[in-house]
């Protein structure tokens, strides 16, 4: 079939969605959880062929890569959907104008829904369960990296969806080849909305090359700012958390950067590091202080193109700063306005830092790894959002609506 045609035929498949209950939703979630759980095992040998094809060294090995307990968790994660409240037919508004016209403003579904992303199947089905929710189609554009995965994942979900007598085509895999991308994001007319999860390049070329609506999310370039009052417990923890709980996720720390009265404990803050093996860039003073604390081997001078990386991988970099004003300009100058942190007991450092840093999520002595959908107990996301037309930061159900006015009256004309 043609990609356009697969596109029409998710596109005729909105109607299908406007008459399924909340409650058949939800019964479909649950047993699409069942039915990954219950198919652990193949699910697992299709990624392992996709694995097989991929160097472990590569960065995008671990977003790979599906266990058990992975498997466990996207199951739960989409159970935890089916729990959520429907987003869909809210009154945002209401007024009644004196003519007594009624016009109520109402949450509804965008319709069809793109998107492309790379080596991430868990997308697969947090995608597919927000969409369902909240009534859209989903057309999804996965990478060739992972397509033995989502072609096993999506194969469960169809099962389930004719099981319940629902039209497959709500939930459309895309061929992983650049043809089906750049027809997804020409598909005027039968596609509302398109979100790439992935790489900066991705995002970059589909900003330049669509021709419908998106939404970016993804990139990720995040700093930790230990101030001159920050905690040195809290920060050796926020920083090893941040930065080695998952590489490969966007909201992983990419830079430290340091209040310069503090450079003493630098070795301190840095010391869990070294145990995960994490490659430092520092720049000069940070390097001072680090120099016989921290493995040399590890511990590499700061160059421009060290600052404003994604690293992706286990390697940061630090930057020593004199004031909070120049910290501050430090982020606004390289941040990405995905996830930024402060590390301080200063009620007023953490004031000033809330106010005037420009990202989607600013947090004060907490670690950037809790950006995600689920930690901000919207059940799953379907990316992080750093622009801020629409949606911004984690997107869940309400992100996933638009709205529409619906205006009642009894007769009423305009003169």
């Amino acid at each position: 079939m043609e990609y356009m045609d697969k596109i029409k035929e998710a596109a005729a498949a909105v109607k299908v969605l406007i008459n399924i209950s909340d409650v058949q939703i939800n019964e479909v979630l649950t047993d699409t959880a069942a039915a990954l759980l219950a198919e652990k095992e193949s699910v697992m040998e299709a990624n392992k062929a996709d694995l097989l094809k991929m160097d472990p060294s590569d960065p995008k090995y671990d977003r790979l890569k599906l266990t058990p307990e992975r498997i466990e968790g996207i199951a739960g994660d989409m159970r935890q959907v089916s729990l959520l409240p429907s987003p869909l037919n809210k009154v945002l508004s209401e007024s009644v104008r004196p003519n007594g016209m009624r016009i109520r403003k109402v949450s509804v579904p965008f319709g069809v829904i793109g998107v492309i992303y790379e080596a991430r199947p868990n997308v697969t089905f947090d995608v597919f369960s927000l969409c369902l929710k909240s009534g859209n189609v989903c057309l999804l554009k996965g990478g060739s990296d992972a397509d033995s995965s989502n072609r096993a994942l999506v194969a469960i979900i169809h099962k389930v969806l004719e099981r319940h007598h629902i039209n497959p085509a709500v939930c459309t895999l895309l061929p992983p080849g650049h043809e089906a991308t750049a027809a997804l994001l020409q598909a005027v007319g039968w596609v509302d909305l398109v979100i790439p999860r992935g790489s900066s390049s991705l995002i970059n070329y589909v900003r330049e090359n669509a021709r419908v609506p998106v939404i970016e999310t993804g990139a990720g370039i995040c700093h930790t700012y230990f101030d001159k009052d920050g905690d040195r417990e809290k920060g050796r923890e926020i920083v090893n958390n941040a930065k080695t709980r998952r590489v490969s996720v966007c909201n992983a720390l990419d830079c430290l950067v340091i209040h310069h009265e503090r450079l003493e404990n630098l070795p301190y803050i840095c010391s869990k590091l070294a145990d995960s093996h994490v490659t430092i860039y520092a720049d000069e003073l940070s390097l001072k202080a680090l120099s016989g604390y921290y493995p040399e081997s590890l511990l590499q001078p700061s160059t421009p193109e060290s600052y404003g990386t994604e690293f992706l991988d286990y390697k940061m970099s630090i930057r020593t700063v004199h004031t909070m004003e120049e910290a501050l300009e430090h982020i606004a100058d390289y941040s990405s306005k995905h996830s930024e942190c402060i590390i301080t007991e200063s009620a007023e450092a953490a004031r000033i830092f809330e106010r005037q840093v420009d990202a989607a999520c600013v947090y004060t002595n907490v670690s950037t790894a809790f950006t995600d959908g689920a930690q901000f107990g919207f059940g799953a996301e379907i990316g992080i959002s750093t622009q801020k037309m629409h949606a911004r930061g984690p997107m869940a159900l309400p992100e996933l609506t638009t709205y529409k006015y619906v205006i009642d009256g009894n007769g009423q004309i305009r003169t």
